[in-house]
């Protein structure tokens, strides 16, 4: 060993003397997170707890799975939804006809926040960055034709995420589709909503008490379906680091499993079927010891905090979107690069699912041909690659298993601190994660405008002349369009029948029963998503974030 340090001594004087004649470009070299990076890496930086460590076994650092993808590619997902459902659903159908293994859903502004496409406050935004959906009749038309025990289909939705599901579950009901073989994701994960995304309804209170309604309910009746994406992409998007995205998204899984608890729920019950959604950003080597060092975190806290005794319940299965926050207007094909690395990233990390996000969503939704060749994107990875040939092949490498510990080390800082300040919900309430978020976002940005982070295209590397893809526009005629068919739907549906289900789902808020059965029903009378959450609005009151300026 000394002779190892001797040697690195040796050569780092050298280096010292090297530096005279060829400085170096930056100041200090160091992740997004702000840590200092070394010149080289070698043995003697390896984590002093190092141990001989496989994948699919505890603490998973290496990968959840023996074998990963030699067994079976990770799914390839596309998140798309746009206009009204019909046009979702021919999407949908492109792109599975051209290899996409998953479905990812994306719905518009009004349904995200559970207001129907005939609200004031939808004018202007129904179909406009996701699919308007306002009853079950939308939903059946949506999955019109595509067999849903045979594909896999995430939903990205909080606030109203039982409403939708409900929905889902009732479209598989008229296929004559069991629960049981329903596979794929609802992200009903609100805490971010409060501290990056901002599409929440309800207080935090109530919220979760939704969230483990839905728990509940699918862990008897829909047993494959993951009934949370805890996200720490959103909190990366508004600005967060990635020891910071890590670190909040675990801070708030903890409360998930707390609430859960709380309410009666068995850890090993519930714990197999959580899921992790994470951002892939453009460090590269930093992504990846992120995604490790969280299946290793996530490992200790279910095993050692929670008393996990299911191997399942350690677990720590993501997907991953590449970084939205990177793509730039400027040079829009420069993205098809960054994408493509990120990606990069995911796969070496161990993702179970990916969406490669499209050139030109900087500008508009993606067009079909930005799609296929983000799809594509994925396809090249795969199958002329060979980065899927072996499981975590950059284990091992001194650098990733250093960072993979520094990392560790600073997430479980951040718990401390978040669980000193009595938890998520305590810390969101005084504004200590919204903060941390905002500063961060805040220094990034300075190191643009100072040039200490290049973006190529954007601060260097710029054109004068820049020619732009054909982009998608969605109709100024959809909220028409959709409003229609909504006063349609409600003039011949069973008004008695509606009116029953909404009086059923407000009893049962009232007295804090599980939601999901009445609202299952409600949505078979083709009761609105307006009208379920305007009942639960009126019983839970709505979330008044505070001005943290």
């Amino acid at each position: 060993m000394q002779e190892k340090r001797d040697k690195l001594a040796q050569w780092q004087q050298k280096l010292e003397q090297g530096k005279a004649r060829f400085p170096e470009r930056k100041a200090a070299f160091e992740t997004s997170s702000g840590i200092p990076l070394q010149t080289v890496y070698t043995s003697l930086d390896l984590p002093q707890a190092d141990e001989f460590s496989l994948p699919g076994e505890y603490p998973y650092t290496r990968g959840v799975q023996r074998n990963m993808y030699r067994g079976r590619l990770w799914t390839m997902r596309q998140y798309a939804g746009f206009a009204t459902a019909r046009e979702s659903n021919e999407r949908y159908k492109y792109l599975l006809s051209q290899g996409q293994t998953g479905l990812s859903v994306a719905f518009d502004l009004p349904t995200q926040i559970g207001l129907d496409s005939d609200h004031s406050l939808a004018e202007g935004e129904v179909g406009k960055v996701g699919v308007a959906i306002d009853s079950l009749e939308d939903m059946e038309i949506l999955f019109s034709d595509i067999p849903l025990d045979k594909v896999s289909t995430s939903m990205t939705i909080n606030a109203p995420a039982m409403v939708l599901l409900a929905m889902y579950l009732v479209v598989a009901e008229k296929q004559g589709v069991e629960w049981s073989k329903l596979k794929g994701t609802i992200q009903n994960d609100i805490l971010k909503e409060y501290v990056a995304r901002g599409t929440y309804i309800f207080p935090p209170e109530p919220s979760l008490k939704i969230v483990t309604d839905i728990f509940a309910f699918c862990a008897d009746n829909v047993p494959n379906w993951n009934t949370i994406s805890i996200s720490g992409y959103h909190i990366r998007e508004a600005g967060a680091t990635a020891v910071q995205e890590l670190a909040f998204t675990l801070a708030n899984a903890i409360c998930y499993v707390e609430t859960a608890l709380a309410a009666g729920l068995q850890v090993d019950d519930f714990a197999p079927r959580l899921s992790f959604f994470f951002n892939a950003h453009s460090n590269l080597f930093e992504e990846v010891a992120k995604f490790r060092a969280a299946r290793k975190l996530w490992a200790e806290i279910m095993r050692d905090r929670f008393g996990a005794k299911v191997e399942k319940s350690l677990l720590l299965r993501f997907h991953t979107q590449t970084a939205g926050c990177t793509l730039t207007a400027q040079q829009p094909d420069n993205n098809i690069v960054r994408v493509a690395l990120q990606a990069l990233a995911a796969v070496l990390g161990g993702t179970q699912s990916l969406h490669t996000n499209s050139r030109d969503e900087a500008l508009a939704l993606p067009s079909e041909d930005s799609v296929r060749i983000a799809l594509r994107t994925q396809q090249i990875l795969a199958h002329e690659t060979g980065v899927a040939d072996v499981v975590d092949p950059l284990g091992g490498s001194y650098y990733i298993e250093s960072l993979t510990g520094q990392i560790a080390e600073k997430v479980r800082e951040q718990l401390a601190k978040i669980d000193g300040m009595g938890g998520a919900v305590a810390a969101i309430n005084a504004g200590y994660i919204q903060r941390e978020i905002q500063d961060s976002a805040y220094k990034y940005q300075l190191s643009v405008e100072n040039k200490e982070q290049i973006i190529v295209g954007v601060n260097q590397f710029t054109i004068d002349d820049e020619s732009q893809p054909e982009l998608l526009r969605v109709d100024p005629a959809v909220g028409s369009e959709q409003k229609q068919r909504l006063e349609a739907l409600k003039s011949r549906r069973n008004q008695e029948a509606v009116e029953n289900g909404l009086a059923a789902v407000r009893l049962a808020a009232e007295r804090g029963d599980n939601l999901f059965p009445v609202v299952l029903d409600a949505v078979r009378a083709y009761a609105t998503l307006g009208e379920i959450c305007g009942v639960l609005r009126e019983i839970y009151g709505e979330y008044q974030a505070k001005d943290l300026v």
